[in-house]
């Protein structure tokens, strides 16, 4: 037999012992490339139940020795990431004029992101201060 020929025959003996150990094993030649991609991460946890805000009414967050708590609290455990007055630090600048109280309530209960919860430190009373003092015109630099 001519060499062209034996190494033609050799070739198809290999394709077919290739696609042989591929219908044993149950896999497709798209099959070994998925195969040999790394598994999928496992899905996250899922994130705990927010807890709904109380009331917030105007009177409350406009009362002065409830924005002077807040603003208290605020240089205790706030500024240190957001900065004097919310700017420069290393939280985003905050933007009160575009939050609702409720929303500030959700982030400083709930946390969000990297920011963690209050919750666990803060009873509902001081968070609602932490809002007056955010929401206050005061606090807008």
């Amino acid at each position: 037999m001519p060499y062209g020929m034996t190494l033609r025959a050799a070739f198809v003996v290999f394709a077919l012992a290739l696609a042989a150990l591929a219908a044993a094993t149950g896999a497709s030649t798209q099959g070994v490339a998925q195969s040999a991609a790394p598994a999928s991460t496992p899905a996250a946890a899922p994130e705990p139940p927010r807890d709904p805000p109380p009331a917030l009414p105007a009177a409350v967050l406009k009362d002065p020795k409830v924005i002077a708590g807040g603003e208290a609290l605020w240089k205790e455990n706030c500024a240190h990431c957001h900065g004097s007055k919310a700017y420069p630090g290393k939280a985003p600048k905050l933007q009160p004029h575009k939050y609702k109280p409720e929303f500030v309530w959700d982030r400083v209960h709930n946390g969000f992101r990297d920011m963690p919860a209050w919750k666990e430190l803060y009873n509902d009373e001081q968070v609602i201060s932490l809002v007056a003092w955010v929401m206050s015109e005061e606090f807008w630099p």
